[in-house]
Formats: structure tokens, sequence, C-alpha cells
């Protein structure tokens, strides 16, 4: 009886049945939500999880259904709200234009997810890294969201799309100003990708950003560098277009990373082979054919002098710095750790201050970092050792332990084994004119 009652004064009043409307249409839409998020979207993750697309996290968490489903509960409000009797008409426009705008929002999310999905499954293909798509992805995302920017402005001032784009016109000098960067980078990400100028993992140098290290990611504004350090540089996309850096994929593509160091040979250990040096350097296998083949040679060339091949600085004679080149050209030769396929020499510079530079010029079989290092310290620590052998000297400047030896060998000590050159005598002090005569004694 009380209920008949109350619902015949809810039916008398017709703001008591705007709200009681109302509320129903509050709970159905809190219950939608509840049955999507919930149940549905639960129950659809726990289906997904049972096939190997759904196992991999990485594709897993874009989110995409999730951002769709947030749309169903509002179209259960804007559809509900037609029904809810006696509501303003200015209440139910502006909560109409402002679900309007929130599914724009959700669906422009969406396929924002959805293109990230699709850079994440590109990247998974083997050339991924030789022409990434993620600058492209970018572009796409910022259309999207400058088109749902338009579309969210036209539905909550209740006008249409078009009157907004043909403003566009009068603006486009201004956008250009606001999207110069992006536009920039769009054409450096194309010109990059077209030449194939940089992927991902390539090693790359830039002396002026600081830049030294592999490629992880390349984006429309910047390209990410991972220096040596562990350190991240940050390079703007269109720096690679505009300004010059090495990339050593080259290198790494060859097979083989670049040896080039001198040694400085002191220049007062560089004399002719006497007998005994010459029948010593002939136990080196190495180089055994050398010095028959180069014997040979001087000697057909020192017969032609007839008369004149009696004096000694008239003939040609074998050198130890010559032998000692010829040596470690035979050694790189044969060394399992140089790159055989490659350029490989071994010659002399200009001298200089420092000594006669002997410039080893050869490649490693590998572009390892810590094995290259390994092998070019390997190489020199030889021939820095063999060097005794041809009587040469590596130059070095005196140091305080030198000079300190030298003048303990000069007050009558021993001097040190490594210090063969006598030492100079002592230039006379010349004597300064005073001016006034000096009795004979």
């Amino acid at each position: 009886m009380m209920l008949d009652h109350l619902i015949d004064r809810i039916k008398d009043s017709p703001f008591s049945m705007s709200m009681l409307a109302l509320g129903g249409l509050i709970f159905a839409v809190w219950a939608t939500h509840f049955l999507v998020k919930e149940l549905l979207l639960r129950g659809f993750d726990r289906l997904l999880r049972s096939t190997s697309f759904g196992k991999d996290e990485s594709l897993r968490g874009h989110g995409i259904i999730g951002r769709l489903a947030n749309i169903v509960p509002i179209l259960v409000l804007l559809t509900g709200l037609r029904l809810v009797p006696e509501l303003p008409a200015p209440i139910v426009q502006v909560v109409t234009n402002v679900s309007v705008a929130f599914i724009i929002l959700s669906v422009s999310l969406a396929l924002s997810a959805f293109l990230n999905l699709v850079n994440t499954l590109y990247y998974r293909r083997p050339d991924a890294g030789s022409k990434p798509i993620k600058g492209y992805i970018q572009i796409a995302k910022i259309v999207i969201f400058l088109m749902a920017t338009i579309l969210i402005i036209a539905a909550l001032v209740d006008r249409s799309p078009l009157i907004l784009l043909s403003g566009l016109g009068a603006i486009t000098a201004v956008l250009i100003l606001i999207f110069q960067d992006t536009l920039l980078s769009f054409v450096a990400s194309v010109q990059i990708s077209s030449s194939d100028m940089v992927r991902i993992g390539d090693w790359v140098e830039m002396p002026q950003l600081n830049a030294d290290g592999d490629v992880i990611d390349i984006a429309l504004h910047t390209v990410k560098v991972q220096n040596f350090d562990k350190t991240i540089t940050t390079i703007p996309t269109r720096k690679l277009i505009t300004d010059s850096f090495k990339n050593w994929r080259g290198m790494q593509e060859a097979g083989g990373r670049r040896i080039k160091r001198s040694l400085f040979i002191d220049q007062s250990s560089i004399h002719f082979l006497n007998q005994e040096e010459y029948d010593r350097l002939k136990r080196f296998r190495l180089l055994e054919e050398y010095l028959r083949d180069k014997g040979k040679e001087l000697a057909d060339w020192n017969e032609k002098l007839g008369e004149h091949g009696k004096e000694s600085v008239n003939t040609r004679r074998i050198t130890n710095i010559g032998t000692f080149r010829a040596y470690v050209e035979r050694y790189l030769r044969t060394h399992p750790s140089v790159h055989q396929g490659l350029n490989l020499m071994v010659r002399q510079l200009a001298p200089t201050a420092e000594g006669l530079p002997l410039e080893i010029y050869c490649f490693t079989n590998s572009t390892v970092w810590p094995i290259y290092e390994n092998i070019q310290s390997d190489i020199f620590d030889h021939l820095y050792a063999i060097l005794p052998e041809f009587n040469l000297r590596a130059f070095q400047k005196a140091g305080g332990y030198d000079i300190q030896q030298g003048l303990a060998a000069k007050r009558g000590g021993e001097a040190p084994a490594y210090m063969e050159a006598p030492v100079a005598a002592k230039t006379p002090r010349p004597v300064r004119n005073t001016g006034r005569s000096r009795k004979k004694r």
C-alpha cells in the first residue's frame, strides 16, 4: 500500500521522476563499466594468455582493447540520457558533447596503441635495424592527434569540424613555425632511411656532439647513441644530414679492424750489417728467404761496379733497419690473427725528433674491441722484445732515472746495461774575452 502511494507521488513529481531515472542511468553506466572491465576484459585477457601471442608481455601490454572498452559505458550514457524525462536541454547538450569528445579521445589513444604494436612487431624482423619505421609511426601519431584535437574541439563547441578546417589556411604559417623541427626531422628521417646512412646497432662517431658508441634508437626527432662509457648521447635527427659523422659499419662488415701504429726507432742504432750479425740473423726462419734473395740482388749489383766495387762506400749493403722491416712484414703475413685479405704493409715515415717512425699498417681478423686490442698488444709486445736481436733501439726520451744513471756512470759507477753508447766528451768551456791580456804561465 505504501509502495503504491510512493510510486504515485513520484509520478506526480517530475523532478523526482527525473532524479530517479538519472540515478538508474548512473547505475547502468557503472554496471556496464564493471561488466566490461572486470568480467569481459579479464576473461578476454585469460583467454589471450593461453595463446602464443598473449604470453608475450611486450605485445599484450599495449592496451588497445582496454582503451576501446572505455567507449561502451559512454555509449550507454548517451543512449540512456535521452530516456531521462524533464532533463534540461543545456545539461543534455553539455553531457553529449563531452561524451562524444571522450569517445574521440579513446579512439585516438587506441589507434596510437595499435601503431605501437605495429612498431613492436616490425622490430622483430631481421631487417628492421636497417630500415626503422619509428619516425613514420610518430608522424602518423601526430596526424591522428591533430585530427583528434580538431574533432574534440568541434564536439565541445558543437560546431562542424569543417568550419575549423576552413580556418587552417589562415594559420598555416603559424603551424609551419610550430612544427618546423618536426618537418625537418621528418625529411631527415626519410633521407636517412632511403640512403641507409644509419642503422640500429651501428657504431657512429660524432666528436662535435660527444657521441662515440652504438645507435640504440632512431626516432623522428632524435637518434640515441650509447657511448662506450654507457652514457647516452641524444643527437637531433637532422644533424645526421647537416653535419658530418663517421659510421664504422663498413669496418664491421669487412670483418677486419685496422692497426695503424708506429715503432719509433732510435736513428743512432741504424747501421749496415756486419758478417757476424748477418750470420746470426740467418737463424730466423722468417728471414732465411729474404736474406738469400737480398744478398744475391746486392751481389749482382755490386759486381757491375767493377773496380769501384772494391770500396765499401760505393756498394749496396744490407741494413739492420731494412732487415727488421722485412722481418715485421713476414711476421704479420704469418700471424693467425691478422687478416690476410686486407691491406698489409710496413713502411717508414718521415723522421721526427722522436726517432724514425716504422709504421705497421694491417687489419685484425676480428672487429670485437677487446679481441682487437689484445691482438694489437701481442704484436707490439713481440716487436719491442725482438728489436735488440737487430741491434736496434726504440727511441725514448730521457727520464729522471736515465739522468741519474748517467750521472752515476760519469762519477765512476757502473753504467746501466741498456746504456751502451759512450758518454760524449765534455766540450771545453770557451774563454770569455774580458779585454785584459793574460800572462803565459
